[in-house]
């Protein structure tokens, strides 16, 4: 069941009206609303695979009473075997076959042969964000930011809640479930902000990023007998289509949770507007890179224990980044990649540069040092993104070695290719957009106008009505 689906259509409107009008009297009824409509949802993917979420909630549910009761020796080592019950569900079912495979490699070069069993069994959607949102909870006991909590229902809903279940924002227990603890009322201001972001996300991700995805997957799957300069232009288009794909997801999460009365974590904010790597990872994916920096990073160490340390940390963050998005090598490669690119601002101390203010704060336009800033950091995420983008790590490389060959080709087909005309015309009101609400960080903002504010929704409606032919999925949700 997409977002982007009229399954979705119908499915949210009932569990809304459910949850509202049916049964809002009692939080306990709206919590098993909420349960029953997230199990369905789940199974609406893979229902052979329900089962596996309940276990592992079940699973981390007990854990945190097991680290919340005993003495802090006892408790870290529940807190451990917590870490390993998830790591382990994660290493079964994501990331054996990889392994079997470079275990079976690595003979093969010495001259034995082997054949591991692999398993033929399809990845769980949703597990990597799951898993964590199990690991955030013990380890918010554990840390004493959260209580354990004994109602199972409540906590089920944390791990559970459909509209973050399969894609994020990987949210924190002390975060989210004192929500689903506490009585939701009706908001006026909520809902209307709920609907918009669902509108947005929805435009960003069928009219935006699967306009793009016209453009770059025929790149991509084709890429040895493309010109450099196409080979450029489908690099720039999977950066915007990856962006308006995921941040659209996030938005549509985040808008159909207020209208359930949850605020959830911000998970973009405006990422390709960074003037370097570092703020582009505190603006890209904020969730997941903060989840890392809390859970992982500062326990190591962080950058407080010396620049050797912080130069280690830094590339363990981005390399367990990297393999957390898929059992591959070029997901690695992609988080080496940015580990290095981070390289420079910590050896020269700039890690910390751009943490507060926003680009052309209190000014309209940004200066020509800005713009050269934000022009070479999209530069090299967009080079990073060709690891991602690609399937196999060395076609990656032979799509980047190619890219720098009669760069300054303009070939025929850029003409007479309508796709490339439609799809890289929308780039620029999605800039614009993003410019224009850069301060925001996640609130949509329409004109105050009334007639020029129902104008855009009335247009975006019926663009995303034309385009929803296409029935793309998420990018993410294939992690």
């Amino acid at each position: 069941m997409f977002f982007n689906s009229f399954d979705y259509l119908l499915f949210f409107p009932t569990v809304f009206l459910l949850y509202w009008f049916v049964f809002q009297r009692k939080l306990s009824l709206q919590n098993g609303v909420l349960l029953l409509a997230s199990y369905f949802f789940y199974a609406s993917w893979s229902w052979e695979f329900t089962g596996l979420l309940l276990l592992s909630t079940i699973i981390d549910y007990s854990f945190g009473f097991l680290v919340a009761s005993r003495d802090r020796k006892k408790a870290k080592l529940f807190l451990i075997l917590s870490i390993i019950n998830n790591l382990g569900i994660l290493a079964l079912f994501k990331y054996y076959n990889f392994f079997a495979e470079q275990i079976q490699t690595g003979f093969d070069r010495i001259g034995w042969e082997i054949h591991p069993v692999l398993l033929n069994v399809a990845l769980p959607i949703g597990i990597s964000f799951y898993t964590f949102h199990g690991m955030s909870y013990v380890f918010d006991i554990y840390r004493g930011q959260q209580k354990a909590t004994k109602n199972f229902i409540d906590y089920a809903v944390f791990v559970s809640f459909f509209p973050l279940l399969v894609a994020g924002p990987i949210e924190r227990a002390n975060h989210l479930l004192p929500q689903v603890q506490k009585k939701r009322t009706y908001s006026d201001v909520q809902w209307i902000e709920g609907a918009r972001l669902i509108l947005w996300g929805l435009f960003k991700k069928v009219v935006i990023a699967d306009s793009l995805a016209l453009i770059a997957n025929p790149i991509f799957n084709d890429f040895s007998n493309q010109s450099s300069f196409m080979l450029i232009l489908g690099a720039i288009a999977f950066s915007f289509q990856i962006y308006g794909d995921f941040s659209g997801y996030s938005d549509i999460a985040i808008g159909s949770a207020k209208l359930l009365g949850f605020e959830l974590l911000s998970n973009f904010k405006f990422p390709y507007f960074s003037r370097n790597i570092a703020e582009f990872w505190r603006r890209w994916h904020v969730s997941l890179s903060s989840w890392f920096r809390d859970y992982l990073y500062i326990p190591l160490g962080g950058s407080k224990s010396g620049t050797s340390k912080a130069l280690r940390n830094t590339f363990v963050i981005f390399l367990v980044s990297g393999f957390w998005h898929g059992a591959s090598w070029n997901f690695i490669i992609w988080g080496f990649i940015h580990a290095c690119f981070f390289l420079p601002l910590l050896l020269l101390r700039q890690n910390r540069k751009y943490t507060a203010e926003t680009i052309a704060e209190n000014r309209y336009l940004p200066s020509f040092k800005e713009i050269g800033q934000v022009l070479f950091t999209f530069s090299l995420v967009t080079l990073a993104w060709i690891f991602f983008r690609q399937t196999d790590s060395q076609m990656a490389i032979d799509y980047v070695k190619r890219m720098f060959v009669n760069a300054i080709e303009f070939p025929e087909q850029f003409k007479t290719w309508p796709k490339i005309d439609a799809g890289i015309f929308w780039i620029f009101p999605f800039v614009l957009y993003d410019w224009v609400n850069r301060r925001n960080e996640r609130v949509v903002r329409f004109p105050r106008m009334i007639l020029l504010r129902w104008t855009m929704y009335v247009l975006m409606i019926f663009f995303i009505f034309l385009f929803s032919n296409r029935d793309q999925a998420f990018i993410y949700f294939q992690f």
